[in-house]
Order: structure tokens, then C-alpha cells, then sequence
């Protein structure tokens, strides 16, 4: 399926217009202002000492590599001086301070220049592929390449260094990224040596060439050969995105075969409900299949992020809702939970569960290790920050496919598209409502996603359904879908013990919890009726509807007493529901996605 560039799709209002407008007026400087402040823009002056109160880390050229990405596509939208300006002052600075032979890294440069390519964990390549999506990003949104041109010279450089010299103490990156980099410079420029240089990182990979055949970053086994989703989450998504990426590009059908059933297992074995993947803070990882605690749950925002990539990835090789579904479940709900609703603070870890009556202070025999309660303008590791504001910035990017005479809705938004003879107009509301109208030219046939949420929809016209979407002849004329956004249960597997017993409220793609700022303590006494119903009230600070629905809370024993040979007295109570992305912006409190069901 061919997608649209973000740059041919304007989104109009709704809810999705509303966080791109906050990324674009408020995210993007937040996020700036913090790693100015931090010492990460400064780096770039490579003037540190020894002994100088702020010293580079080894990632902090990726950091503001995705600052410059995320803020060339918002200028390739709406033009902004300030922004350029910024950019180009980091841009200067690269070519300043890049070594001539091509090779560009601060914290190498500067702090340890002996150590180049020494350690593969230090993430060398991993900031050369960041910078050289920015390079591309900056290119085409300005047609300015002076950055461009420093990272075909790191590229040159990076290829002679690993594939004539093999120079380097590892074959392969230990932290992927520079693969789907590189195709993105291939795409961009139609130069063959860079898809040439991605083949090799991933043909190397787990081979017997590769120095470090470890799991933990996904080198255990030829990338072919891999079928279970093991190791770093984030580095697991790049990789398995730069596969697919290399399997439409070059038709390679084992390279497809292996991204399929890595699918399967990170969607079908390893997923959260809210789309995060990566259950545990051990090495920020993928765990066996099927455990996926709540309060501890890892759930990197990045690894949410990665999984959308790797779906549009997958999109774009076969015309399948299922990765539309699955882009859809983690933007609303574990993508933007690493977001505060005023843009300027972030989540590095989404958990399911707070109950902070386990957050005990630690003793001499250690403590559970839990996420952090409120949302940071910054961290140590930021790279989920400028993660998410390259992703809302590209939001558009999302919602339309194409593929012969069939233009594919793949995301619902209020949005346009223009391209070439291809125009579309989408009017909704979603995901306020269900309610979908659509106006096509330059396609025969229109196929409208049917969300593997939706139970029950309208379609105006006659279709037929093919791989999750119902396709109709476009003859011009308006078409509206309408999907039935009634509030209802999600039941998890049985193999998903601690969610035993336990049911999901959902409203469309919105997965809803329950926080304690609402309904007081003891969240985990409370019993929902499988078949309740909600009433909904519109909430303008979520955009979405607050959810209330009849449930039943177990009281304390009257003795207070542990354990008694009867039931304990119950009573009616009025539970209320909010957006499970929006937890944790009305202070500190209890919250729980899952809850007991009657």
C-alpha cells in the first residue's frame, strides 16, 4: 500500500488536530527549552574540558537529532523562522565540528576520541541514524543539505569503517536504528549505496560475523531466522521496522515471512491493551509471552512509538487492517499517556496500575521497583520527548493509503488529502463519535477501516469486506460510515493471570481506567457488571467523554479484621471512568485499567 506523506494531508479540527496544534505551539519548545537547559544543544559547541561541571552523554546527539526531525516537519507545514533558525545553528555546528574523514560524534569526540567504535553498546550508530533521518526530515522540508551532505559523508565513512576496513570491535549496532535511517537516505536521494550499507547491518546481524550474538539486542539469530520478539523493546521495534522497510524495497519475501511472525508474537503474546509493549524495567524488555503485569509495567513510550513504525511498515507491505488497528490502539492510549495534556511533561513508562499503598519506602530488604507517578519535563535518557513530537507532528501521514485504483482510510481524523489527482475530504468528530463522512476523486473504490473494537456499524452505501476494511464504489457522492461507540467490556485471555476475572472499558479505540481523585480508595473493591452502561458527559480538558457506570464496592470487615469465615457486606457505588491516556494530570492517585467484574 503506497501512504501519503504527511505533507500531502492537512488535519482540520477534532482530537488528533488538537494534539498536533499542541506539539506545534507548545511540545516542540518544551522540549528545546529542556535540552538547552540541560546542556544537550550546547554539546554541539564540542568545547568540553575535563572537569567541566556538565559532560556529554553517549546519547545525546540522538536527543537533538529528533528535535531537529520533529521540528522539520513542522516547518514543512507551517513555516516557522524561529525554528529554522535553531536548526540551522545545530546544523552549523555539524559541519564545523565533523571530523574530516567524515565521522561525527560528540561524546567520542570530545571525552573519549581513543574509544571509537569500541564498545557497541555505547550507541554510535544508533545517534548516526537519528541524524540522518533528521538530515532527510530538514532536506525536504527546506531544500537546505548542508546536513544532508555531512551524513553522506558519515555514511561513506561508516561503510568504509564496517564493510571494506571491518575496522570496528562489532559488525553490527548494538542499539538499531541507522538501518531504517538508511533506507530513508536511500528513498531520499535514490542513491543505491545506502540501501546497500542497511543490507548489510541487517544480513550481518546475528551471523557468524557479529561479534556479540545476544538477545538482549535482538543478535542471537540471522534476522531470517528470528520468530519470538526477545530483548529491548525500542531496539527490537527499529529493527523489525528497517526489516520491513528493506522487504518492500527489495521484494524479499523471507525478510517479509520473518517480519510476519514477529508480528504475530509482539501483537498476539506481548501486548498490552493500551498498545504498550516492553513489560519489564530489566534491561527495558520484552518478558515471556503472556505476562504483562500492571504496576510494573514498563511500557517505554518509545517501544508504543516503535510499534507504530513498525506497523506502518507492515501496512505498507500488505493492505491488512490489523496494523491500522494496532497504530490506533497505541496512539490514543500508550502513546499519548507520555504526554501531559499541557505538552510540556512526559511519561518515559506507562504502567496500568498505581496503588500506592504497595509504594512502600524501601528496607533493608529492597523494594518493588514502580514507574514514577507524575509526569517530568525531562529526563536523564529523554529520548521519548522528541519521539513523540516527531510522531504527532507526522500524524497525517497516517490516515490514508493507497493501492492501484482503492484509496484506503486507515486512521480517522478530520482531515484532507491532496495528491496529484488523488483528493480526499473526511468530516468527523471521531473519536468523540463514529460518525465518518468521506469525499474521494481519483479513486474507483474507497476501503474504510472497520476497527477490530467496533461490534456494530452503518455503512450509505453497498460494500463488501476485505482484509478488516468495507470497500465501496466511489462515484463522487459522500460516503458515511457510522461505528456504534458504545462503552463496552474487553475480556483478556485466560493466559493473562493477573488480568484473571478482570474486564477492560473501552469507547471506540479509547481505553478508560479508573482513578482514585474520583472514586476514593480501594480502587482494587470494586466490582463492574460485565454488561454495564455508561453515560457519558463530554470533558473539555480530555476532549473526550468522562464515563459513569453502576458498580459494586466490597466493604472493609467490621472488626477490622483480616480474614472471616463469611462474605464481606457490599454496597452500590457510582464508578467514573476517564481516558486512560490522561491519567496522572490531576496529581498523584490510584489508578486501574483492569477492573474485577460482578
Amino acid at each position: 500500500m503506497k501512504q501519503f506523506s504527511f505533507e500531502k494531508v492537512d488535519l482540520c479540527g477534532g482530537f488528533l488536530y488538537g494534539k498536533q496544534k499542541l506539539n506545534r505551539d507548545v511540545t516542540i519548545h518544551a522540549v528545546y527549552d529542556r535540552f538547552y537547559e540541560t546542556g544537550r544543544v550546547g554539546a554541539f559547541n564540542f568545547d568540553y574540558k575535563e572537569g567541566d561541571e556538565i559532560k556529554p552523554h553517549i546519547f545525546w546527539d540522538s536527543d537533538v537529532a529528533k528535535w531537529i526531525e520533529s521540528a522539520a516537519y513542522i516547518i514543512r507545514k507551517d513555516c516557522s523562522p524561529a525554528l529554522e533558525a535553531k536548526i540551522d545553528a545545530l546544523v552549523e555546528k555539524i559541519e564545523k565540528n565533523q571530523g574530516a574523514d567524515g565521522y561525527f560524534n560528540i561524546y567520542y569526540t570530545v571525552c573519549a576520541p581513543s574509544e571509537r567504535w569500541s564498545n557497541r553498546d555505547k550507541h554510535e550508530l544508533y545517534c548516526a541514524g537519528h541524524l540522518m533521518e533528521a538530515a532527510v526530515a530538514y532536506a525536504e522540508a527546506t531544500g537546505k543539505t548542508a546536513l544532508l551532505d555531512c551524513m553522506e559523508k558519515y555514511a561513506d565513512y561508516i561503510a568504509r569503517v564496517f564493510v571494506e576496513e571491518k575496522s570496528a570491535a562489532f559488525a553490527t549496532p548494538g542499539h538499531e536504528e541507522i538501518e531504517l535511517a538508511l533506507v530513508r537516505m536511500y528513498r531520499h536521494t535514490g542513491k543505491k549505496k545506502f540501501l546497500d550499507l542497511a543490507l548489510y547491518f541487517i544480513n550481518t546481524r546475528g551471523t557468524e560475523a557479529d561479534v556479540e550474538r545476544n538477545p538482549y539486542n535482538q543478535s542471537h539469530a540471522p534476522v531470517r531466522e528470528q520468530t519470538e520478539a526477545v530483548g529491548h523493546a525500542v531496539r527490537a521495534m527499529y529493527l523489525y521496522t528497517g526489516m520491513a522497510y528493506l522487504a518492500a524495497e527489495t521484494g524479499d519475501e523471507t525478510l517479509k515471512a520473518a517480519c510476519k511472525t514477529l508480528w504475530d508474537d509482539v501483537t498476539r503474546r506481548k501486548m498490552y491493551v493500551t498498545g504498550g509493549i516492553g513489560s519489564t524495567s530489566v534491561g527495558e524488555a520484552f518478558s515471556s509471552a503472556y505476562d504483562l503485569p500492571n504496576d510494573t509495567a514498563y511500557t517505554e513510550t518509545c517501544a508504543a512509538i516503535g510499534l507504530v513504525f513498525f506497523a506502518q511498515a507492515m501496512l505498507a507491505l500488505e493492505n491488512d487492517a490489523r496494523y491500522a488497528d494496532v497504530i490506533e490502539r497505541a496512539l490514543y492510549n500508550g502513546i499519548l499517556s507520555g504526554l501531559s495534556l499541557d505538552g510540556a511533561s512526559f511519561f518515559y513508562e506507562n504502567p496500568l496500575e498505581i496503588n500506592f499503598l504497595e509504594h512502600i519506602p524501601e528496607t533493608k530488604y529492597g523494594k518493588r521497583k514502580f514507574p514514577i507517578t507524575q509526569r517530568v519535563k525531562c529526563f536523564r535518557c529523554s529520548c521519548c520527548p522528541p519521539n513523540v513530537t516527531r510522531l504527532l507532528a507526522t500524524l497525517g501521514g497516517y490516515v490514508f493509503g493507497m493501492e492501484g485504483d482503492t484509496l484506503y482510510l486507515n486512521q480517522y481524523a478530520d482531515s484532507t488529502l491532496s495528491d496529484g489527482g488523488v483528493t480526499c475530504t473526511v468530516k468527523t468528530e471521531y473519536p468523540l463519535c463514529g460518525t465518518v463522512n468521506v469525499t474521494a476523486s481519483g479513486a474507483k473504490r474507497i476501503a474504510l477501516r472497520i476497527p477490530s473494537w467496533c461490534t456494530a456499524f452503518t455503512l450509505s452505501k453497498p460494500y463488501t469486506v476485505e482484509n478488516g476494511y468495507a470497500v465501496v464504489e466511489n462515484d463522487g457522492t459522500p460516503v458515511t460510515l457510522a461505528l456504534d461507540m458504545t462503552p463496552h467490556a474487553v475480556y483478556p485471555t485466560a493466559k493473562l493471570l493477573r488480568d484473571a476475572h478482570q474486564i477492560a472499558v473501552v469507547r471506540g479505540p479509547i481505553v478508560y481506567c479508573a482513578e482514585a481523585v474520583d472514586n476514593g480508595a480501594d480502587l482494587h473493591a470494586v466490582r463492574v457488571p460485565a454488561d454495564f452502561k455508561a453515560e457519558e458527559r463530554f470533558n473539555e480538558d480530555f476532549g473526550l467523554p468522562v464515563l459513569t457506570l453502576d458498580a459494586v464496592r466490597t466493604l472493609p470487615l467490621d472488626d477490622g479484621a483480616l480474614y472471616a469465615n463469611s462474605a464481606p457486606d457490599t454496597a452500590p457505588t457510582r464508578l467514573t471512568l476517564i481516558p486512560y491516556h490522561a491519567f496522572a494530570n490531576r496529581g498523584d492517585s490510584d489508578m486501574r485499567v483492569w477492573l474485577y467484574a460482578l
